[in-house]
């Protein structure tokens, strides 16, 4: 939860607003329902990377994207927009 001193912009009415670089701390938690899994068709494109709502997807160092799954939501919107179908959602079972 995020408490209120660590609040830095509020909106009208005083409505917390985040930016995106600060999705980190809202942790999807064990409610999402389907994840992405990058296959080997990809071919680093970075539109997944460029097209998430949440920031969930990370490159590594030779720029390949990579899953945060602790902030990654399961939208879907990654795996409907990638060119190269490289990306599947699959059912997130929990531990």
């Amino acid at each position: 939860m995020i408490e209120e001193h660590e609040i830095k912009y509020k909106g009208e009415g005083g409505i917390p607003v985040l930016r995106a670089s600060e999705a980190k701390r809202l942790k999807t938690g064990n409610w999402r329902i389907f994840k992405p899994v990058r296959n080997e068709k990809c071919v680093a494109c970075r539109l997944c990377w460029l097209l998430c709502p949440e920031n969930a997807i990370r490159l590594d160092k030779e720029g390949r994207p990579y899953f945060d799954y602790e902030i990654c939501k399961g939208c879907g919107i990654c795996a409907r927009n990638c060119p190269m179908k490289a990306i599947e959602m699959v059912r997130d079972f929990h531990d």
